[in-house]
């Protein structure tokens, strides 16, 4: 069965070209060109994601973005012409997967869209380690029972951990996991605050960590004791 996706762009053109092209890939797209056609089809099908613009003649793409979030998982990736940082927090930080600025590449969009697709079906609704859990359908992530609250970015790298609990992962791989949702590079540097800020808020000891600990020479592991 073909892949569903439902396209949610207000630019005609632009709705039909990336239609074609998707198409063409071997995947069944279903156009909405507004916040409500957007809502009444996701009411209506089944779908493996959603490609969403920000801007809608008839309202927000954050306004479909919440109320997909509200009963669905499904993979969510903004396209927008907008390029502020406030924009890209603010969608991530609704439930969505991936953000990417316009004009964007046909086969870059294509890639990430299989990146988003993969995670969403490789994870389970609900994953722990030790006293931190995550509900993936929610969006939460709590310590003891207790609901803590993480970054957009904080909350992907808690997941690409979980996802590959007792696996040894590179500082590598865990930056092209952030970059596949920032769009920007990830420096040495920045994932080292991620990192830090990251076990303030999981680790019992952030000075001597239990749940995600560093392989010295190679990467972390997140260990479930």
């Amino acid at each position: 069965m073909m892949p569903k996706i439902l396209l949610v762009e207000d630019d005609m053109q632009l709705a039909k070209n990336l239609s074609l092209f998707l198409s063409s890939e071997g995947y069944s797209v279903v156009h909405a060109p507004g916040q409500k056609t957007a809502i009444e089809a996701f009411e209506k099908n089944a779908f493996d994601c959603v490609l969403l613009d920000l801007t809608l003649g008839d309202g927000s793409g954050f306004t479909v973005c919440t109320a997909i979030r509200a009963v669905s998982d499904v993979p969510v990736i903004f396209l927008t012409a907008s390029a502020d940082e406030a924009c890209t927090v603010a969608g991530l930080e609704l439930g969505a997967d991936d953000y990417i600025n316009k004009p964007f590449r046909p086969r870059e969009l294509l890639a990430r869209m299989k990146n988003a697709m993969r995670r969403h079906n490789n994870s389970p609704a609900a994953m722990t380690c030790g006293s931190i859990s995550i509900d993936t359908s929610r969006g939460t992530v709590t310590k003891n029972d207790t609901e803590i609250f993480l970054s957009a970015m904080e909350y992907r790298l808690l997941l690409t951990f979980l996802t590959n609990k007792g696996k040894l992962l590179t500082r590598d791989r865990l930056a092209e996991e952030l970059w596949s949702v920032s769009g920007e590079f990830i420096s040495d540097n920045t994932l080292n605050v991620y990192m830090k800020r990251l076990r303030e808020k999981i680790e019992d000891d952030p000075q001597h960590p239990s749940i995600i600990v560093t392989i010295r020479g190679m990467g972390y592991k997140a260990v479930d004791k």
